[in-house]
């Protein structure tokens, strides 16, 4: 665990292939892929102290968990899916994990609360890029996972630029959907989270540039003559999940129809707290 420290970022290389846990796109698989400079590929520690010490890890994409499952792996895998969820409940064992020592190097093995280790496959069929969890008296080499710290930024990133959407009208071959937006401002020092806090309106498409555009339309009471780039919107993948600066598009179709939000305004202290992953860095 002391290759963990709590709201840092960090890469996982399967010590065999070489690739890295990837967040899929679909926010419920995760795979392996070769691109190292992703936030796809950057996973925020979270330390939980409750029931026991055990290790969180959420994606900086939009949060969600790294998860186990009961859903067997496909052909050409070994044991259950790993993958993403929320972290809904108090004390969630599908998305705690605790590091172990492999006895190579600095290499990690990720054990869930069931005793299974999260595994790489592909090792001679690379087009299996499945990451899934396997319960075994003998650890393969392929449950090796090497830790790689990565650094935060210096200020903010920035966001990609517009994505345009076809009006309602005119046939696309991707439905454009509406996404709920449930969004509050935080205080200067940080969250405050009430029964009434949270305000709703409706966006279409998946713009995170355009997103931020409408939430700063929808907080001008807040933002008193600021620029909408004077914020940071950051998502919450369940009730007890941590918060996530939001940097990339809104995932495609229909998936994760609701965001939760918290708006961040620049020059308070809970804006300049917030830790961005430089995953541009060597």
């Amino acid at each position: 665990m002391d290759r963990f420290h709590d709201g840092h970022h960090v890469r996982l290389r399967s010590r065999v292939l070489g690739k890295y846990l990837h967040a899929d796109d679909d926010v419920q698989g995760v795979s392996l892929r070769e691109r190292r400079a992703s936030l796809s590929q950057a996973w925020t520690v979270h330390i939980y102290n409750g029931n026991g010490v055990y290790l969180l890890l959420y994606s900086a994409t939009y949060g969600r968990y790294l998860a186990t499952t009961a859903t067997r792996a496909p052909r050409g895998h070994r044991g259950f899916r790993a993958g993403q969820r929320e972290y809904d409940h108090t004390e969630v064992q599908a998305i705690m994990w605790r590091a172990v020592r492999s006895g190579f190097g600095d290499d990690v093995l990720l054990r869930d609360a069931g005793g299974r280790y999260l595994r790489a496959n592909g090792k001679y069929r690379p087009w299996n890029t499945g990451v899934t969890v396997e319960a075994s008296d003998n650890v393969s080499a392929m449950m090796y996972w090497t830790v790689e710290p990565i650094p935060a930024r210096d200020g903010t990133p920035g966001l990609p630029g517009p994505i345009q959407s076809p009006p309602p009208t005119i046939f696309w071959r991707e439905p454009v959907m509406w996404r709920q937006i449930r969004y509050m401002v935080s205080e200067p020092d940080g969250p405050i989270y009430t029964e009434y806090c949270w305000s709703t309106f409706q966006f279409r498409g998946r713009s995170v540039f355009h997103l931020r555009n409408e939430v700063a339309r929808h907080t001008r009471f807040v933002l008193e003559g600021r620029q909408p780039f004077d914020l940071v919107m950051c998502v919450q993948a369940g009730r007890h999940g941590r918060l996530t600066p939001l940097f990339v598009d809104l995932p495609r179709g229909d998936l994760l129809p609701t965001f939760w939000i918290v708006v961040f305004l620049s020059g308070t202290p809970a804006y300049n707290a917030l830790r961005h992953p430089n995953v541009d860095a060597e």
